[in-house]
């Protein structure tokens, strides 16, 4: 893995926890020269993420829409920032410069955008990994949800499988390491049709 798209909070959360799972993602990332693409923003954990990146002599690619510089006030330190008109671009480009996509805690955009990769990993238009890291249980509801939808049959074990939960930066890092492309291809998706 040459990059990996880390989605994150535009807000630093309640517990000191999120900061240091953001900063220990940063420098087992950095240490192994694993450029780190995010959002662009210079507060909460997306800032935290992007300083532990440069204070680690990491490479951070950021990719902010226009309309969010001020509000989310673009990194002024993060040299590669990519500044696209919509959050349909960010998204779309955050994925192609990505080889896998990690969630730190955050709030809805953060769902929403890690929720997006992961659908596309279902219909096998990516062959990336997903994964969240699930800082001092921040995502159990998210985890316990899935496992309820795959209970209910609105969602295949192999496709819950795509989506990784660990509680530490470094074990999710492991896992995603190990993952199989093979994996990806759905196996609702006729193969001869492909």
């Amino acid at each position: 893995m040459e990059r990996i798209c880390v989605f994150c909070g535009a807000s630093p959360g309640a517990r000191p926890a999120y900061r240091e799972a953001a900063e220990d993602l940063a420098g087992l990332l950095a240490g192994e020269g694993v450029g780190v693409v995010y959002g662009g923003g210079g507060v909460g954990l997306m800032g935290a993420l992007a300083d532990a990146v440069l204070a680690a002599g990491g490479e951070i690619t950021g990719v902010i829409p226009r309309s969010l510089l001020e509000r989310e006030i673009a990194h002024r330190d993060v040299t590669d920032m990519r500044v696209v008109e919509s959050m349909h671009e960010r998204k779309a480009l955050m994925a192609e410069l990505a080889d896998a996509f990690v969630a730190l805690p955050g709030g809805i955009g953060t769902l929403e955008e890690l929720f997006e990769v992961y659908t596309w990993a279902q219909l096998g238009l990516h062959r990336k990994p997903c994964g969240l890291v699930n800082v001092e249980g921040y995502y159990d509801g998210v985890a316990a949800f899935l496992d309820h939808a795959v209970e209910e049959r609105f969602l295949r074990e192999e496709t819950r499988d795509l989506l990784m939960v660990e509680r530490e930066p470094a074990a999710l890092l492991d896992r995603l390491r190990d993952f199989e492309p093979e994996a990806v291809v759905p196996k609702w998706i006729d193969r001869e049709q492909t």
